[in-house]
């Protein structure tokens, strides 16, 4: 049930804290950084950005424009592989968990290394698929633009919230993935078609699941990082009150940093709990379909493989036991 969910991914945060909060830094660090150095540089070199702009020729701020979208796009797909596999070495400890078996950062690690090649392929496929959709759709709107002319701008919109849909139901549909992969060791393009399998039946479930739990970081964010954003308005008022640029410059930077990295720690609680969130889900619907909880309470009372990833060995795509699930008021789906 729901709320099963959200207390077996705080435990899971809780029993495993290095693995899953270091995991959950290393994915914000890189978007802390970048925000920590570009407002000091924006807060430093504020004059001579002004007096760069009144003397700069269309081409040099095309070049600076253009500057800016290959680097957004290159820290976005960086972005991107960091998630995926950072995801998808976060389910272990989270399936551990569920046998009660704690996990280090290190042991995460070690387990999840054999796996990194094929989490890393799966970034590739995704991003691939985000920017040939990104390609289409853009080109869709540009024929629209020069056929269809003025009423182009009526069939944008409608072709943006079709486009938005697709993408919601598609990223629904290979949400658990990078799990699938880890947990069961297949490749790029078969972790894709075992979550498309898994999630059968279950979208809007989990569609349902995922945008509570969305929502409820997205508010928690905000109600903690809401104070630290003023601090730089405030302590300039306090501290400085009659500073030159070169104090206020200063101060900017310091609170940009410290703004930087508790926006780092809340941002890194928020994305274990989201993965963790999507592990147990993953663990859910194999337990649905595939009859894994037999597997996982035989292996906590034989003890199996103490130092493994459970569900690893439990196969895939077929039940552990003969009709298990199938027949009218079957267990677990007669309940």
């Amino acid at each position: 049930m729901f709320g099963e969910i959200l207390d077996g991914s705080f435990q899971g945060i809780r029993r495993n804290a290095k693995a899953m909060l270091g995991a959950g830094i290393l994915a914000q660090s890189l978007s802390a950084i970048l925000a920590a150095v570009l407002t000091g540089v924006v807060a430093t070199s504020s004059g001579s950005i002004e007096s760069w702009a009144r003397t700069a020729s269309r081409a040099d701020v095309a070049s600076l424009g253009i500057g800016l979208m290959v680097t957004f796009a290159f820290l976005s797909i960086l972005s991107v592989f960091m998630s995926v596999v950072l995801q998808g070495a976060m389910v272990v400890p989270v399936a551990r968990s569920v046998l009660n078996r704690p996990t280090g950062f290190r042991r995460m690690l070690s387990l999840v290394r054999p796996r990194i090649g094929a989490l890393i392929r799966l970034a590739a496929v995704l991003v691939a698929a985000a920017v040939a959709t990104m390609a289409l759709f853009f080109a869709v709107i540009v024929l629209l633009f020069s056929n269809v002319r003025g009423a182009g701008a009526l069939l944008v919109i409608p072709l943006m919230m079709g486009f938005a849909v697709l993408f919601v139901w598609v990223a629904i549909k290979l949400m658990v993935a990078p799990a699938a992969v880890v947990i069961e060791e297949l490749g790029a393009l078969a972790g894709l078609r075992r979550s498309w399998t898994l999630t059968r039946a279950n979208w809007w479930r989990i569609l349902g699941i995922t945008l509570v739990v969305g929502i409820l970081v997205a508010v928690i964010t905000q109600v903690v990082l809401i104070p630290a954003s003023m601090l730089p308005t405030v302590l300039s008022g306090v501290v400085s009150p009659h500073g030159g640029s070169g104090q206020g410059a200063a101060l900017t930077v310091t609170i940009s940093i410290i703004t930087a990295v508790v926006g780092a720690l809340v941002g890194a609680v928020g994305y274990a709990f989201q993965t963790s969130v999507m592990a147990l889900l993953y663990m859910d619907l194999r337990m649905r379909k595939d009859g894994l909880d037999i597997v996982l309470l035989r292996d906590l009372e034989t003890g199996a493989d103490p130092d493994g990833i459970p569900g690893r060995n439990a196969g895939t795509g077929s039940t552990p036991y003969p009709g298990y699930g199938t027949a009218p008021g079957a267990w677990p789906y007669g309940r």
